[in-house]
């Protein structure tokens, strides 16, 4: 499936534990649900030995979290972010990665991520079977931060500004920049 169901967006997600490390990791299995009200979802998937990776631990444990989307230019580092820390080690901190506070939720943005929506955990939905459960975590977006570098003269987000990066399976990622446009 990961390379039948191309491209991804990504959702770079960022928690507090509740000892106030900041975890930050990739997920591609994310979109947007419902727009009223506004909620999306990503799904990170239980570790081989069965145990729940940093991030939905820390979902569960405070309903707390954010969707920060990843420019072309961010694509390296959030790559790094992917790597199997321990709980007790920060990707922020470990890739120096820059962030700024959140208005509405505890965990940070990511500074200089074109978009960044802070949400509050709405339901988590488990799949499968052990040991490598799905966790389809559903939240609510609060509020949505974007940068003013991505909004065109109407006043709407312009994707050839955004220059996301999806994933295309194993390695391969694509941009937003490639795009056409077909009439109904």
């Amino acid at each position: 499936m990961v390379s039948m169901i191309v491209p991804r967006p990504i959702a770079w997600v960022s928690t507090v534990s509740t000892t106030g490390v900041v975890n930050l990791a990739p997920f591609s299995f994310f979109n947007g649900v419902t727009a009223r009200p506004p909620i999306l979802m990503f799904v990170p998937v239980t570790k081989a030995d069965g145990t729940p990776k940093d991030t939905l631990r820390n979902i569960e444990a405070t309903g707390e979290f954010v969707v920060n989307l990843v420019s072309a230019a961010q694509g390296e580092v959030m790559n790094a972010t992917a790597a199997a820390l321990p709980p007790d080690e920060s990707e922020m901190e470990r890739f120096l990665i820059k962030s700024t506070a959140s208005e509405r939720v505890a965990p940070p943005r990511v500074a200089g991520a074109p978009i960044a929506m802070e949400c509050k955990l709405e339901q988590i939905t488990q799949i499968g079977d052990p040991p490598g459960v799905s966790n389809v975590v559903f939240g609510r977006i609060l509020c949505a931060h974007f940068d003013d570098a991505v909004i065109n003269e109407a006043g709407r987000i312009d994707p050839l500004k955004l220059d996301l990066i999806g994933r295309m399976g194993g390695d391969d990622y694509c941009t937003t920049r490639d795009q056409f446009t077909i009439s109904r």
